[in-house]
């Protein structure tokens, strides 16, 4: 969850925009996700437009939470694929939450494979709708979202939802399979039926259930390997 602007030289932001999504850790302190969760503005048509006016675009803020962590924890953004929906962001103070990485499939995932998405669809409104009812109405007048993702981690409703489907299409390194999904779970995992993640859930084809895609997660080896090159270069 974060802001991000775009700001024209000596004038006010042009464009303020909050964001969410999702992310999982692949390793000590990394966390995958997508780029445009990462990046906000990678492949967004209206910040491109005013990127190509002279405008720049920057990060305000970016953290995560986890379940059961009652703070956000800051995230910096340490790698992104130059060809795929990919990026690596780094916590502040990982070793503390002592969280466990996911494994990464390493092996090729066929059609028919069943698969599950894990994720957060429609941000701190999809937790809003499954907080108890007490929780719901006190929370629902605001319009702060931040505000109201911390006080539902201070409540330990930070919770992920599942989807369940199968895998329909291989294509390259994307994957289409039929696990519904929603704005807000872009950068969750998807995993195989050995709960080992075969991608990166990155969209979906509106008004087609069917088409739910996902990023193969073997571009994110190669990421983790940039991302623990470059800390130990500045180490």
């Amino acid at each position: 969850m974060g802001t991000y602007r775009i700001t024209f030289p000596h004038k006010p932001p042009a464009r303020r925009t909050r964001i969410s999504g999702t992310g999982f850790v692949v390793d000590t302190g990394l966390v995958a996700t997508n780029r445009h969760v990462a990046q906000p503005w990678y492949k967004d048509a209206d910040s491109e437009a005013l990127i190509r006016l002279g405008a720049v675009p920057s990060l305000e803020n970016l953290v995560a939470y986890f379940p059961g962590v009652a703070s956000p924890v800051p995230v910096k953004t340490v790698a992104l694929s130059r060809t795929d929906d990919l990026a690596l962001v780094r916590m502040h103070d990982a070793p503390e939450l002592n969280l466990e990485a996911l494994p990464l499939s390493s092996g090729e995932p066929g059609a028919g494979d069943a698969v599950a998405v894990v994720g957060y669809p429609m941000g701190v409104l999809g937790m809003m709708a499954k907080s108890p009812n007490e929780v719901y109405a006190h929370l629902a007048s605001r319009h702060d979202s931040q505000n109201s993702a911390r006080e539902l981690a201070t409540l330990s409703l930070i919770r992920p939802s599942a989807t369940f489907g199968h895998l329909g299409d291989i294509i390259g390194g994307k994957l289409v399979y039929d696990a519904p999904t929603a704005k807000g779970a872009s950068g969750g995992p998807v995993f195989n039926s050995h709960g080992e993640v075969i991608a990166v859930n990155q969209g979906y084809i509106d008004g087609f259930s069917g088409g739910t895609l996902g990023v193969s997660s073997e571009g994110l080896k190669q990421l983790i390997s940039q991302a623990k090159e470059s800390k130990a270069q500045s180490e």
